[in-house]
């Protein structure tokens, strides 16, 4: 098993971000004081919240919250709410929110936070009081100047509303600028629901052409994972007229020869039958068999670690798009290298939900919203540029896809360290 300089094991998503900024800075020849700097968080939270349950028993979780760098603007990044959030996986994330802000070019740092907590085992009552006792706990180093949390895996924006309040209680006045993702009817953004979805859709499409030379209505597509993001990045896939062919959650995979033919039916045949893996046609297929299917496009969308050494060997697609954070280890990544495929990063892919919750804040803060239709085609605008900037960063240094993004994201960071001054 691959080491690195944290000690552990290659899957730890820790050492995997560790890994890319070493390469970043040896292709930057970066000077070694903002290497430094760069591996290490800022700042780190860690709170116990204790919560008191229906059943009268106490309760007792974990929380985070992280805070990588704040060159290029008020720290930025999700709250998650899983049972396998822990500091180094929420430390990895920050440090991924730092270059995915950096490369869309958006005016923020990065940051991350989450509790330790399976959501779908409270009641709605305890999860707003753990929200809400979260929020206290952190409100100090959380605000629209200083830190801006949105929704992650687990949390949605409901979880968002009961933030806002909370702070805005602790404030003695609205403060909806403190989080994005919020529902529409208190400050959040026409499009955010969907737009790490859509900007899934729109990377593929741009890679599709770019790189595969091929029309999206030529590609056949594999998902796996159907949350927000899969199921989102499904919908506009087929919209877009791609043959998606394949998709998973935690219940199981279908198969669908010709693909998904009407994305409305399927997504409510799945909301009455619980579960991808439970709906009554399609052929049955495992979350292995999905990854290691043969489509032009794989879409890794669920959590991190799905693409590693032990199974890179056996990807068929041409093009993997990472949707999710840090689905693929550094040694397959090599793997794949090899093999001539593809990968188009996660801090590039998935970037359409901060894209869109920077919209989000910057409404909030001029008291202004926008139609969806301008939602939509600023986000557009700036993935499109974002993609390209990658492509051709790659073309002229002969660099993969992900050490191109990763590269110039850094290097924006850099810069900015270096113009105010840190040392």
């Amino acid at each position: 098993m691959q080491k690195s300089i944290t000690g552990v094991k290659e899957e730890d998503p820790y050492n995997n971000a560790l890994t890319q900024l070493a390469l970043a800075a040896e292709e930057l020849q970066m000077d070694p004081v903002y290497y430094q700097m760069l591996q290490f968080p800022m700042k780190e939270f860690i709170t116990y919240i204790h919560v008191k349950l229906s059943n009268g028993e106490v309760k007792s979780f974990v929380g985070y919250r992280v805070q990588h760098n704040n060159a290029r603007g008020p720290f930025k990044g999700g709250i998650r709410y899983h049972p396998a959030v822990d500091l180094n996986e929420v430390r990895a994330l920050s440090m991924w929110m730092t270059w995915k802000t950096a490369l869309v070019d958006i005016p923020f740092g990065g940051a991350k936070g989450g509790i330790n907590v399976d959501p779908n085992s409270l009641k709605q009552e305890e999860l707003e009081d753990l929200t809400r006792k979260f929020t206290d706990a952190i409100h100090n180093i959380i605000g629209p100047e200083i830190d801006i949390p949105a929704p992650d895996v687990g949390t949605n924006p409901q979880v968002m509303a009961w933030m806002m309040h909370e702070y805005s209680k602790l404030k003695g006045y609205n403060v909806p600028a403190v989080v994005t993702g919020k529902p529409i009817e208190i400050g959040g953004s026409e499009g955010r629901l969907e737009a790490t979805g859509r900007g899934v859709a729109i990377v593929t499409r741009e890679a599709a052409k770019l790189i595969l030379k091929k029309d999206l209505k030529d590609v056949t597509v594999a998902v796996q994972g159907f949350g927000n993001v899969g199921s989102f990045t499904t919908k506009f896939l087929t919209d877009m007229g791609a043959k998606v062919v394949a998709i998973s959650d935690i219940t199981g995979g279908k198969y669908f020869k010709n693909g998904i033919q009407n994305f409305d039916d399927l997504y409510r045949d799945f909301q009455q039958y619980k579960g991808i893996g439970k709906l009554p046609y399609g052929d049955d297929i495992t979350n292995e068999e999905l990854l290691e299917s043969e489509v032009d496009v794989l879409i890794p969308a669920a959590i991190e670690n799905q693409i590693t050494e032990h199974n890179a060997a056996k990807i068929q697609a041409k093009l993997v798009i990472e949707a999710a954070n840090g689905p693929t280890t550094p040694m397959a990544d090599k793997i794949l290298e090899q093999r001539g495929i593809k990968v188009i990063p996660d801090i590039l892919v998935n970037s359409g939900g901060v894209i869109v919750s920077y919209f989000e804040w910057v409404q909030n803060l001029e008291r202004e919203h926008w139609e969806l239709s301008e939602v939509n085609q600023k986000l557009e605008n700036k993935l499109v540029k974002a993609f390209k900037d990658v492509y051709d960063y790659s073309q002229k240094k002969s660099l993969s896809y992900r050490m191109s993004a990763l590269t110039l994201a850094v290097e924006r960071v850099v810069n900015a360290m270096k113009l105010t001054g840190w040392r």
